[in-house]
């Protein structure tokens, strides 16, 4: 591993996103020259940069990876969300197909592992389905691929939470705008517009190699998930973990650390 390390210091990208200028807030981590391509961290849908916290620095200084870690259109210091925007069932798509690349663009990334955590993992595998000559591998772990019962239960039970509590000021922590954040994730996961959304058929286009983790206990999905994802990308390697929710990487770190950077090192 290189002894020259990145300093993780916030930086943003401007992009044009549909005609709007959009800043997203970003960080380097990891070594400052590596012979494996970059891994992108995607966040969960009240995920951040900070919300991260330690997980990609640490992933990617013990292995030699470069990493960007940044946070999406309406969360952590990027552009808020506008409190009138609602977002469609689409939101993903527009992420993975439209938002991602023109980031990439900017800091001029080519052919990137993407690491993705819920939300995020459904992103990388969208955004590896549209470029699939454009992928490296994907790492996701917790990733939605349809929407089940037990996902929209714990999500309207997360806005009893946010009202009831004080889980917003907590969200202060990582977002500029926690409303921005929260509101923005949570409306459209109980719109009954966004239950019919799914990806499955858009995962026999991706071609890379795909690692698929998710814990036992994970209170936003079932197993089915990922199962979901081999069956339809039938490359794809599955890694369950016993005592672990829906953050492999603050519950299981250690196995997840591990068994991530062996298939980022060795894939076939």
């Amino acid at each position: 591993m290189t002894s020259a390390l990145r300093q993780p210091v916030t930086r943003y990208a401007d992009i044009d996103w549909r005609g709007r200028p959009l800043r997203l807030e970003y960080q380097w981590v990891g070594a400052a020259e590596t012979a494996f391509p970059v891994v992108v961290f995607l966040h969960e849908g009240l995920g951040s940069v900070a919300m991260w916290k330690d997980f990609p620095r640490q992933f990617c200084e013990r292995n030699g990876f470069a990493g960007l870690v940044f946070s999406r259109y309406g969360y952590g210091n990027s552009t808020p969300r506008p409190a009138e925007e609602r977002w469609p069932a689409s939101f993903m798509h527009a992420q993975a197909h439209e938002v991602l690349p023109a980031l990439l663009s900017a800091l001029d990334i080519r052919k990137p592992w993407l690491f993705g955590h819920s939300d995020g993992g459904s992103i990388a595998l969208l955004h590896a389905a549209r470029f699939p000559q454009d992928v490296s591998g994907v790492v996701v772990a917790a990733p939605h691929i349809f929407v089940e019962e037990v996902s929209v239960a714990s999500i309207r039970q997360a806005r009893e939470v946010y009202l009831s509590t004080d889980m917003r000021s907590k969200l202060g922590r990582y977002h500029a705008d926690p409303d921005s954040a929260f509101w923005g994730w949570n409306d459209i996961w109980l719109d009954p517009a966004f239950r019919a959304w799914n990806i499955e058929e858009e995962l026999p286009n991706i071609t890379c190699p795909v690692l698929a983790v998710q814990g036992e206990d994970d209170e936003y999905g079932t197993l089915e998930q990922i199962r979901g994802i081999r069956r339809k990308a039938p490359q794809t390697r599955l890694l369950i973990l016993p005592e672990c929710g829906h953050s492999p990487h603050r519950d299981q770190a250690e196995a997840l650390m591990k068994e991530a950077a062996r298939f980022i090192v060795s894939p076939g």
